[in-house]
Protein backbone atom coordinates (compact mmCIF):
# COMPACT_ATOMS: atom_id res chain seq x y z
CA UNK A 1 0.00 0.00 0.00
CA UNK A 2 1.66 3.26 -1.12
CA UNK A 3 2.01 6.24 1.16
CA UNK A 4 -0.48 8.91 0.12
CA UNK A 5 0.49 12.55 0.46
CA UNK A 6 -2.47 14.91 0.22
CA UNK A 7 -1.04 18.39 -0.37
CA UNK A 8 -2.44 21.91 -0.04
CA UNK A 9 -5.93 20.94 1.16
CA UNK A 10 -8.11 22.86 3.58
CA UNK A 11 -8.01 20.21 6.31
CA UNK A 12 -11.13 20.19 8.51
CA UNK A 13 -11.11 17.80 11.44
CA UNK A 14 -13.80 18.78 13.96
CA UNK A 15 -12.59 16.20 16.49
CA UNK A 16 -9.27 18.07 16.73
CA UNK A 17 -10.77 21.51 16.05
CA UNK A 18 -8.51 21.74 13.05
CA UNK A 19 -9.34 24.00 10.12
CA UNK A 20 -6.35 25.15 8.15
CA UNK A 21 -4.57 24.61 4.85
CA UNK A 22 -2.03 21.86 5.10
CA UNK A 23 -1.04 18.32 4.22
CA UNK A 24 -2.17 14.84 5.25
CA UNK A 25 -0.05 11.70 5.20
CA UNK A 26 -1.65 8.27 4.92
CA UNK A 27 0.76 5.45 5.75
CA UNK A 28 -0.15 1.75 6.02
CA UNK A 29 -3.84 2.58 6.20
CA UNK A 30 -3.48 5.09 9.05
CA UNK A 31 -3.23 8.84 9.44
CA UNK A 32 0.44 9.55 10.09
CA UNK A 33 2.80 12.32 11.02
CA UNK A 34 5.07 13.70 8.29
CA UNK A 35 7.28 10.85 7.06
CA UNK A 36 10.96 11.07 6.21
CA UNK A 37 12.20 12.87 3.12
CA UNK A 38 12.90 9.52 1.50
CA UNK A 39 9.36 8.30 2.19
CA UNK A 40 7.95 11.53 0.77
CA UNK A 41 9.80 10.90 -2.47
CA UNK A 42 8.14 7.50 -2.78
CA UNK A 43 4.66 8.77 -1.84
CA UNK A 44 1.76 9.06 -4.25
CA UNK A 45 0.92 12.77 -4.25
CA UNK A 46 -2.62 14.14 -4.49
CA UNK A 47 -2.64 17.90 -5.08
CA UNK A 48 -5.81 19.02 -3.25
CA UNK A 49 -5.41 22.74 -3.76
CA UNK A 50 -8.87 24.33 -3.56
CA UNK A 51 -10.37 21.20 -2.00
CA UNK A 52 -11.51 20.37 1.52
CA UNK A 53 -10.02 17.28 3.17
CA UNK A 54 -12.12 15.93 6.02
CA UNK A 55 -12.74 12.60 7.72
CA UNK A 56 -14.66 10.20 5.55
CA UNK A 57 -18.37 10.93 5.90
CA UNK A 58 -20.41 8.70 8.22
CA UNK A 59 -24.06 7.73 7.69
CA UNK A 60 -25.77 5.70 10.40
CA UNK A 61 -29.05 5.22 8.50
CA UNK A 62 -29.03 3.51 5.09
CA UNK A 63 -30.95 0.69 3.40
CA UNK A 64 -28.84 -1.59 1.18
CA UNK A 65 -31.68 -4.14 0.67
CA UNK A 66 -29.53 -7.29 0.85
CA UNK A 67 -30.66 -10.00 1.42
CA UNK A 68 -33.89 -10.43 -0.44
CA UNK A 69 -34.43 -7.14 -2.27
CA UNK A 70 -31.35 -7.04 -4.46
CA UNK A 71 -33.37 -5.80 -7.44
CA UNK A 72 -33.29 -2.43 -5.64
CA UNK A 73 -29.78 -2.37 -4.17
CA UNK A 74 -27.01 -4.65 -2.91
CA UNK A 75 -24.19 -4.30 -0.43
CA UNK A 76 -21.90 -3.78 -3.43
CA UNK A 77 -23.93 -1.11 -5.25
CA UNK A 78 -24.91 0.62 -2.03
CA UNK A 79 -21.28 0.88 -1.00
CA UNK A 80 -20.45 2.26 -4.44
CA UNK A 81 -23.04 5.00 -3.87
CA UNK A 82 -21.52 5.69 -0.49
CA UNK A 83 -18.02 6.04 -1.93
CA UNK A 84 -19.30 8.39 -4.65
CA UNK A 85 -20.91 10.51 -1.93
CA UNK A 86 -17.75 10.72 0.18
CA UNK A 87 -18.95 8.22 2.79
CA UNK A 88 -16.43 5.77 4.21
CA UNK A 89 -18.63 4.35 6.99
CA UNK A 90 -22.33 3.47 6.81
CA UNK A 91 -24.80 1.57 8.99
CA UNK A 92 -27.45 -0.63 7.34
CA UNK A 93 -31.01 -1.02 8.59
CA UNK A 94 -32.38 -4.54 9.20
CA UNK A 95 -35.63 -4.39 7.18
CA UNK A 96 -34.34 -6.82 4.58
CA UNK A 97 -36.05 -10.02 3.40
CA UNK A 98 -35.77 -11.93 5.63
CA UNK A 99 -35.39 -9.26 8.26
CA UNK A 100 -32.16 -9.27 10.27
CA UNK A 101 -33.59 -10.61 13.53
CA UNK A 102 -31.17 -13.50 14.06
CA UNK A 103 -27.45 -14.23 14.04
CA UNK A 104 -27.64 -16.24 10.82
CA UNK A 105 -28.93 -13.34 8.77
CA UNK A 106 -26.35 -11.02 10.32
CA UNK A 107 -23.64 -13.52 9.36
CA UNK A 108 -24.94 -13.54 5.78
CA UNK A 109 -24.82 -9.73 5.69
CA UNK A 110 -21.33 -9.62 7.17
CA UNK A 111 -20.13 -12.15 4.60
CA UNK A 112 -21.52 -9.96 1.81
CA UNK A 113 -19.86 -6.90 3.36
CA UNK A 114 -16.46 -8.59 3.48
CA UNK A 115 -16.84 -9.85 -0.08
CA UNK A 116 -18.40 -6.87 -1.85
CA UNK A 117 -18.24 -3.58 0.07
CA UNK A 118 -15.77 -0.86 -0.92
CA UNK A 119 -16.48 1.17 2.23
CA UNK A 120 -17.02 0.14 5.86
CA UNK A 121 -20.53 -1.20 6.37
CA UNK A 122 -21.99 -2.11 9.77
CA UNK A 123 -25.24 -4.06 10.28
CA UNK A 124 -28.03 -3.42 12.75
CA UNK A 125 -30.42 -6.03 14.11
CA UNK A 126 -34.15 -5.96 14.76
CA UNK A 127 -35.73 -5.06 18.09
CA UNK A 128 -38.51 -7.59 17.62
CA UNK A 129 -38.88 -10.95 15.89
CA UNK A 130 -39.92 -10.41 12.29
CA UNK A 131 -40.17 -6.67 13.02
CA UNK A 132 -43.74 -7.46 14.11
CA UNK A 133 -43.58 -5.67 17.46
CA UNK A 134 -44.75 -8.70 19.41
CA UNK A 135 -41.71 -10.47 20.89
CA UNK A 136 -38.13 -9.38 21.46
CA UNK A 137 -35.46 -10.56 19.05
CA UNK A 138 -32.43 -12.35 20.60
CA UNK A 139 -30.53 -9.17 21.41
CA UNK A 140 -27.52 -10.91 22.98
CA UNK A 141 -27.05 -13.15 19.94
CA UNK A 142 -27.35 -10.17 17.62
CA UNK A 143 -24.69 -8.33 19.61
CA UNK A 144 -22.32 -11.31 19.40
CA UNK A 145 -23.00 -11.55 15.65
CA UNK A 146 -21.71 -8.00 15.23
CA UNK A 147 -24.61 -5.54 15.15
CA UNK A 148 -23.87 -1.97 16.29
CA UNK A 149 -27.47 -1.12 17.27
CA UNK A 150 -30.98 -2.53 17.21
CA UNK A 151 -33.97 -1.00 15.45
CA UNK A 152 -37.27 -1.91 13.82
CA UNK A 153 -36.78 1.03 11.44
CA UNK A 154 -39.89 1.48 9.34
CA UNK A 155 -42.04 -0.40 11.86
CA UNK A 156 -41.99 1.50 15.12
CA UNK A 157 -42.54 -0.67 18.21
CA UNK A 158 -46.04 0.30 19.33
CA UNK A 159 -46.10 -1.41 22.73
CA UNK A 160 -44.63 0.82 25.42
CA UNK A 161 -43.98 -2.18 27.67
CA UNK A 162 -42.17 -4.10 24.93
CA UNK A 163 -40.08 -1.04 24.09
CA UNK A 164 -39.17 -0.66 27.76
CA UNK A 165 -37.96 -4.24 27.95
CA UNK A 166 -36.06 -3.85 24.68
CA UNK A 167 -34.07 -0.87 25.85
CA UNK A 168 -33.39 -2.50 29.21
CA UNK A 169 -31.91 -5.54 27.48
CA UNK A 170 -30.04 -3.39 24.97
CA UNK A 171 -28.51 -1.40 27.81
CA UNK A 172 -27.16 -4.64 29.30
CA UNK A 173 -25.30 -5.27 26.03
CA UNK A 174 -24.27 -1.61 25.56
CA UNK A 175 -26.31 -1.39 22.35
CA UNK A 176 -28.04 1.83 21.30
CA UNK A 177 -31.69 1.50 20.29
CA UNK A 178 -32.66 3.42 17.14
CA UNK A 179 -36.33 4.20 16.69
CA UNK A 180 -38.51 5.30 13.79
CA UNK A 181 -41.02 7.40 15.74
CA UNK A 182 -44.53 6.77 14.42
CA UNK A 183 -47.81 6.03 16.17
CA UNK A 184 -49.27 3.61 13.62
CA UNK A 185 -52.84 4.10 14.85
CA UNK A 186 -52.72 7.71 13.63
CA UNK A 187 -51.17 7.04 10.21
CA UNK A 188 -53.21 4.23 8.63
CA UNK A 189 -53.32 4.94 4.90
CA UNK A 190 -51.41 8.22 5.31
CA UNK A 191 -49.13 9.21 2.44
CA UNK A 192 -48.09 12.82 3.15
CA UNK A 193 -48.10 15.49 5.84
CA UNK A 194 -51.53 16.30 7.25
CA UNK A 195 -52.58 19.87 6.58
CA UNK A 196 -53.85 22.31 3.99
CA UNK A 197 -51.77 20.83 1.17
CA UNK A 198 -52.94 17.25 1.80
CA UNK A 199 -56.54 18.47 1.83
CA UNK A 200 -56.08 20.30 -1.46
CA UNK A 201 -54.41 17.29 -3.10
CA UNK A 202 -56.95 14.82 -1.75
CA UNK A 203 -54.31 12.68 -0.06
CA UNK A 204 -54.56 11.20 3.41
CA UNK A 205 -52.44 13.06 5.96
CA UNK A 206 -49.75 11.92 8.45
CA UNK A 207 -50.03 14.30 11.46
CA UNK A 208 -47.04 15.63 13.38
CA UNK A 209 -48.62 14.21 16.53
CA UNK A 210 -47.94 10.65 15.35
CA UNK A 211 -44.22 11.41 15.59
CA UNK A 212 -44.44 13.65 18.66
CA UNK A 213 -46.17 11.03 20.81
CA UNK A 214 -43.53 8.37 20.19
CA UNK A 215 -40.69 10.86 20.65
CA UNK A 216 -42.17 11.78 24.05
CA UNK A 217 -42.62 8.06 24.87
CA UNK A 218 -38.98 7.38 24.07
CA UNK A 219 -37.77 10.33 26.12
CA UNK A 220 -39.75 9.05 29.13
CA UNK A 221 -38.43 5.50 28.73
CA UNK A 222 -34.85 6.70 28.28
CA UNK A 223 -35.01 8.77 31.44
CA UNK A 224 -36.74 5.94 33.30
CA UNK A 225 -34.16 3.31 32.37
CA UNK A 226 -31.02 5.33 31.66
CA UNK A 227 -30.75 3.70 28.24
CA UNK A 228 -29.57 5.42 25.07
CA UNK A 229 -32.27 5.86 22.42
CA UNK A 230 -31.49 7.41 19.05
CA UNK A 231 -34.44 9.04 17.28
CA UNK A 232 -34.38 8.62 13.53
CA UNK A 233 -35.20 11.20 10.80
CA UNK A 234 -36.97 13.78 13.00
CA UNK A 235 -39.40 15.89 10.97
CA UNK A 236 -41.70 17.73 13.40
CA UNK A 237 -41.05 21.06 15.11
CA UNK A 238 -42.94 19.82 18.19
CA UNK A 239 -40.67 16.76 18.45
CA UNK A 240 -37.62 19.00 18.31
CA UNK A 241 -38.85 20.99 21.28
CA UNK A 242 -39.47 17.76 23.25
CA UNK A 243 -35.93 16.61 22.47
CA UNK A 244 -34.48 20.01 23.37
CA UNK A 245 -36.10 19.94 26.80
CA UNK A 246 -35.06 16.32 27.37
CA UNK A 247 -31.44 17.08 26.59
CA UNK A 248 -31.48 20.03 28.98
CA UNK A 249 -32.31 17.48 31.70
CA UNK A 250 -29.47 15.19 30.65
CA UNK A 251 -31.55 12.49 28.96
CA UNK A 252 -29.57 9.93 26.92
CA UNK A 253 -31.33 10.92 23.71
CA UNK A 254 -29.73 11.56 20.33
CA UNK A 255 -31.50 12.45 17.11
CA UNK A 256 -30.90 12.86 13.39
CA UNK A 257 -32.20 14.94 10.49
CA UNK A 258 -32.12 14.10 6.78
CA UNK A 259 -31.03 16.24 3.82
CA UNK A 260 -34.52 16.01 2.31
CA UNK A 261 -36.26 17.26 5.45
CA UNK A 262 -33.97 20.30 5.68
CA UNK A 263 -34.27 21.07 1.96
CA UNK A 264 -37.86 20.26 0.90
CA UNK A 265 -41.43 20.79 2.09
CA UNK A 266 -44.89 19.35 1.44
CA UNK A 267 -45.37 21.89 -1.36
CA UNK A 268 -43.10 19.73 -3.53
CA UNK A 269 -45.89 17.14 -3.77
CA UNK A 270 -48.18 19.36 -5.86
CA UNK A 271 -47.43 17.33 -9.03
CA UNK A 272 -47.94 13.96 -7.26
CA UNK A 273 -44.32 13.02 -8.04
CA UNK A 274 -43.68 9.88 -5.97
CA UNK A 275 -39.98 10.72 -5.72
CA UNK A 276 -41.10 13.16 -3.02
CA UNK A 277 -42.95 10.46 -1.08
CA UNK A 278 -41.17 9.37 2.08
CA UNK A 279 -41.74 8.39 5.69
CA UNK A 280 -41.82 10.54 7.73
CA UNK A 281 -43.28 12.83 5.08
CA UNK A 282 -42.04 16.22 3.97
CA UNK A 283 -43.68 18.75 6.25
CA UNK A 284 -44.24 22.51 6.40
CA UNK A 285 -41.78 25.36 6.06
CA UNK A 286 -42.10 25.95 9.82
CA UNK A 287 -41.05 22.35 10.45
CA UNK A 288 -38.14 22.68 8.01
CA UNK A 289 -36.88 25.79 9.77
CA UNK A 290 -37.22 24.09 13.15
CA UNK A 291 -35.09 21.17 11.95
CA UNK A 292 -32.41 23.57 10.78
CA UNK A 293 -32.60 25.33 14.14
CA UNK A 294 -32.24 21.99 15.90
CA UNK A 295 -29.08 21.22 13.95
CA UNK A 296 -27.73 24.68 14.73
CA UNK A 297 -28.09 24.43 18.52
CA UNK A 298 -27.27 20.73 18.91
CA UNK A 299 -30.79 19.49 19.64
CA UNK A 300 -30.36 17.31 16.56
CA UNK A 301 -26.99 15.59 16.56
CA UNK A 302 -26.27 14.64 12.98
CA UNK A 303 -27.39 14.42 9.37
CA UNK A 304 -28.20 10.97 7.91
CA UNK A 305 -29.54 10.14 4.46
CA UNK A 306 -32.09 7.34 5.07
CA UNK A 307 -30.91 6.14 1.63
CA UNK A 308 -33.87 4.04 0.48
CA UNK A 309 -33.67 2.65 -3.09
CA UNK A 310 -36.77 1.58 -5.02
CA UNK A 311 -37.04 0.59 -8.68
CA UNK A 312 -38.71 2.76 -11.29
CA UNK A 313 -41.61 0.33 -11.68
CA UNK A 314 -42.25 0.38 -7.95
CA UNK A 315 -42.29 4.17 -7.79
CA UNK A 316 -44.25 4.59 -11.04
CA UNK A 317 -47.67 4.06 -9.45
CA UNK A 318 -50.55 6.08 -8.09
CA UNK A 319 -49.28 8.14 -5.17
CA UNK A 320 -51.19 6.09 -2.59
CA UNK A 321 -49.55 2.84 -3.70
CA UNK A 322 -45.94 3.87 -4.36
CA UNK A 323 -43.42 2.94 -1.64
CA UNK A 324 -41.85 5.54 0.64
CA UNK A 325 -38.21 6.51 0.27
CA UNK A 326 -35.56 8.17 -1.86
CA UNK A 327 -31.88 7.82 -2.70
CA UNK A 328 -29.55 9.99 -0.66
CA UNK A 329 -25.91 9.00 -0.53
CA UNK A 330 -24.63 10.62 -3.73
CA UNK A 331 -26.43 13.94 -3.14
CA UNK A 332 -26.22 14.29 0.65
CA UNK A 333 -23.12 16.46 0.86
CA UNK A 334 -24.20 18.89 -1.86
CA UNK A 335 -27.74 19.29 -0.52
CA UNK A 336 -26.55 19.71 3.06
CA UNK A 337 -23.95 22.29 2.08
CA UNK A 338 -26.52 24.19 0.04
CA UNK A 339 -29.09 24.39 2.84
CA UNK A 340 -26.89 24.78 5.90
CA UNK A 341 -23.83 26.67 4.63
CA UNK A 342 -25.11 28.75 1.73
CA UNK A 343 -28.69 29.42 2.85
CA UNK A 344 -28.33 29.41 6.64
CA UNK A 345 -24.72 30.50 7.14
CA UNK A 346 -23.53 27.51 9.16
CA UNK A 347 -19.76 27.37 9.44
CA UNK A 348 -18.32 24.64 7.22
CA UNK A 349 -16.57 22.83 10.13
CA UNK A 350 -19.95 22.60 11.92
CA UNK A 351 -21.51 20.89 8.90
CA UNK A 352 -18.54 18.54 8.52
CA UNK A 353 -19.00 17.65 12.20
CA UNK A 354 -22.67 16.78 11.59
CA UNK A 355 -21.58 14.41 8.82
CA UNK A 356 -18.54 12.79 10.46
CA UNK A 357 -17.66 12.92 14.15
CA UNK A 358 -21.19 13.25 15.49
CA UNK A 359 -22.82 10.22 13.81
CA UNK A 360 -19.76 8.10 14.60
CA UNK A 361 -19.98 9.15 18.25
CA UNK A 362 -23.66 8.16 18.52
CA UNK A 363 -22.93 4.50 17.75
CA UNK A 364 -19.34 4.42 19.03
CA UNK A 365 -17.88 3.74 15.59
CA UNK A 366 -14.12 4.05 14.92
CA UNK A 367 -14.54 6.87 12.42
CA UNK A 368 -14.94 10.62 12.08
CA UNK A 369 -11.42 11.83 12.87
CA UNK A 370 -8.10 12.58 11.19
CA UNK A 371 -6.09 12.09 14.38
CA UNK A 372 -2.68 10.48 14.05
CA UNK A 373 -3.09 6.71 14.21
CA UNK A 374 -6.75 6.78 13.15
CA UNK A 375 -7.95 4.85 10.11
CA UNK A 376 -7.02 6.70 6.94
CA UNK A 377 -10.61 7.36 5.87
CA UNK A 378 -10.69 10.65 3.99
CA UNK A 379 -13.12 12.62 1.84
CA UNK A 380 -11.84 15.28 -0.56
CA UNK A 381 -14.51 17.61 -1.93
CA UNK A 382 -14.85 20.87 -3.79
CA UNK A 383 -17.49 22.94 -1.97
CA UNK A 384 -17.97 25.27 -4.94
CA UNK A 385 -18.09 22.87 -7.90
CA UNK A 386 -21.39 22.75 -9.77
CA UNK A 387 -22.48 19.46 -11.30
CA UNK A 388 -25.55 17.92 -12.91
CA UNK A 389 -26.95 15.00 -10.97
CA UNK A 390 -28.27 12.20 -13.17
CA UNK A 391 -29.79 9.57 -10.88
CA UNK A 392 -30.12 7.11 -13.75
CA UNK A 393 -26.37 7.29 -14.36
CA UNK A 394 -25.50 6.99 -10.67
CA UNK A 395 -24.06 4.02 -8.81
CA UNK A 396 -27.32 2.74 -7.31
CA UNK A 397 -29.43 0.04 -8.95
CA UNK A 398 -32.36 2.46 -8.46
CA UNK A 399 -32.92 6.09 -9.46
CA UNK A 400 -35.66 7.40 -7.12
CA UNK A 401 -34.31 10.84 -6.31
CA UNK A 402 -36.08 14.21 -6.16
CA UNK A 403 -32.80 15.82 -7.27
CA UNK A 404 -32.57 13.94 -10.56
CA UNK A 405 -31.71 16.37 -13.36
CA UNK A 406 -30.83 19.23 -11.04
CA UNK A 407 -27.58 21.17 -10.83
CA UNK A 408 -26.03 20.81 -7.39
CA UNK A 409 -23.13 22.67 -5.79
CA UNK A 410 -20.44 20.86 -3.84
CA UNK A 411 -18.91 17.69 -5.26
CA UNK A 412 -16.91 14.80 -3.87
CA UNK A 413 -13.68 14.40 -5.78
CA UNK A 414 -11.91 11.58 -3.93
CA UNK A 415 -12.84 8.99 -1.31
CA UNK A 416 -10.14 7.05 0.55
CA UNK A 417 -10.81 4.05 2.81
CA UNK A 418 -8.00 2.67 5.03
CA UNK A 419 -5.48 4.52 2.88
CA UNK A 420 -6.81 3.06 -0.40
CA UNK A 421 -8.32 5.15 -3.16
CA UNK A 422 -11.81 3.79 -3.82
CA UNK A 423 -13.40 6.67 -5.73
CA UNK A 424 -11.90 9.54 -7.75
CA UNK A 425 -13.37 12.09 -10.14
CA UNK A 426 -16.58 10.27 -10.92
CA UNK A 427 -15.19 6.75 -11.14
CA UNK A 428 -14.62 3.84 -8.79
CA UNK A 429 -10.93 3.06 -8.53
CA UNK A 430 -9.83 -0.48 -9.33
CA UNK A 431 -13.20 -1.51 -10.83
Amino acid sequence: MPTLWIKNARVIDPAARRDRVGDLFLVDGKIAAAPSAAAKKRAQVIDARGLVACPGLVDIHVHFREPGQTHKETIATGSHCAAAGGFTTVVCMPNTAPVADNAGTIQYINDAIRRDAVVKVYPTGCITVGMKGQALAPIGSLKRAGVVAITDDGDCVQSNELMRRAIEYAKMFDLPVMDHCQDASMTQGAVMNEGVVSTRLGLRGWPNAAEDLIVARNVILSEYTGAHIHLQHISSRFSIEVIRRAKSRGARITAEATPHHIALTEDCLSTYDTNFKMNPPLRTEADRQAIIGGLRDGTLDCVCTDHAPHTDYEKDKEFDYAPNGILGLETSLAVTLDVLVRENKFKLPHVVDLLTRQPAKILGLPAGTLAEGAAADVCLFDPAEKWLYDAKAGFSKSSNSPWHGQTLTGRVRTTIVDGRLVYRDGRLVGR
